[in-house]
């Protein structure tokens, strides 16, 4: 297992398209596997980060109002919106287009074409955003619920997905029927875009911070309960009257975030604890057992064979992924 101690706060754990890990940091660094780190943000912090559409380097926003991409080689500023936060982005390599918040608008430019730029004007502050799987549909999370917008067209109307409360992220189902928001009272809600028709899914303890489809799209995992919890999205009506099942339970502590790809599911603890295992009657593997902050940033490489995780403190790892029964 390689190991680092940043001495700051892991905002996100990604693999780049070569399977190397990629750090980004509250104090403004990216920081590579290997050992290269990039001041993105000088003076300013990391707030959000993804994967460059071309799969090579990172982009992070900050509350510098700066959207930066960050490679090995160093950093390159790719927007910047004076006087506001950059706190959730997205980006496809489908469509080769990158959203990202700042305050009451979503912007949208293109890895491909310098002169592309869309915005999209929200009624309250945008807190999550998201693309479909082809990369030509935008959801937006924030008051009152998600909008749905055609990522290329300007002067348009979204489609409008009403639910009360703040919702603070938002995902598109892998086939691209659902979308799924977290909101901010420890809770989800999904609507099925086809007719609108939309599903509570509640019962959690604690809010939801992190959730990842796998299995293909037949499972979304969640964090937010003493075990990751897991919805059922087979079927053309997905979650809707359908229960949600728990694993990996203990009593002892709550998982924050959690990952998954086809078969694998990986989750992180509050205190500090990683597991693993495979849904459906796999035995629970321990990850890593020593207890610590709570964990922040978690990744899988895309064969579901390592293991990159992060903590609020600044420890940080990769972990090789054991054979999982």
């Amino acid at each position: 297992m390689l190991s680092f101690n940043f001495d700051a706060y892991v905002v996100a754990a990604l693999f780049d398209a070569a399977g190397k890990a990629v750090f980004a940091l509250g104090d403004g660094r990216v920081v590579f596997e290997d050992g290269a780190s990039v001041d993105a943000h000088p003076d300013a912090g990391v707030l959000c980060a993804v994967l460059h559409p071309s799969g090579d380097g990172v982009i992070t926003g900050g509350d510098d109002g700066r959207l930066v991409w960050s490679r090995p080689s160093g950093a390159e500023a790719l927007a910047e919106v004076k006087g506001r936060w950059i706190d959730a982005a997205a980006a496809s390599a489908a469509s080769s287009l990158i959203a990202f918040c700042a305050g009451k608008e979503v912007r949208v430019i293109s890895a491909g074409d310098a002169k592309f730029a869309r915005a999209f004007p929200q009624e309250t502050t945008a807190l999550g955003v998201a693309f479909d799987p082809k990369g030509l549909r935008l959801a937006v999370a924030g008051y009152g619920g998600p909008t749905v917008w055609y990522a290329r067209i300007a002067g348009q109307k979204p489609v409008a997905l009403k639910w009360a409360g703040i919702h603070t992220g938002v995902m598109f189902s892998p086939d691209g029927r659902f979308v799924v928001t977290t909101l901010q009272d420890a809770q989800l809600h999904a609507w099925r875009l086809s007719d609108s028709k939309d599903m509570r899914m509640a019962g959690y303890p604690a809010k939801v911070k992190s959730m990842a489809f796998m299995a293909g799209g037949d499972i979304l995992a969640t964090s937010g309960a003493q075990g990751a919890v897991l919805w059922p999205f087979t079927g053309p009506s997905g979650p809707m009257g359908r229960q949600a099942a728990e694993v990996a339970y203990d009593d002892k502590a709550l998982v924050e975030r959690v990952v998954g790809v086809a078969g694998v599911l990986a989750g992180g603890r509050d205190d500090g604890r990683l597991f693993a295992l495979k849904p459906g009657g796999g035995r629970l593997h321990a990850l890593r057992q020593d207890k610590g902050p709570p964990i922040t940033a978690l990744a899988l490489t895309g064969d579901g064979q390592r293991l990159a995780w992060g903590d609020e403190d600044g420890a940080a790892g990769v972990i090789q992924m054991p054979v999982l029964d």
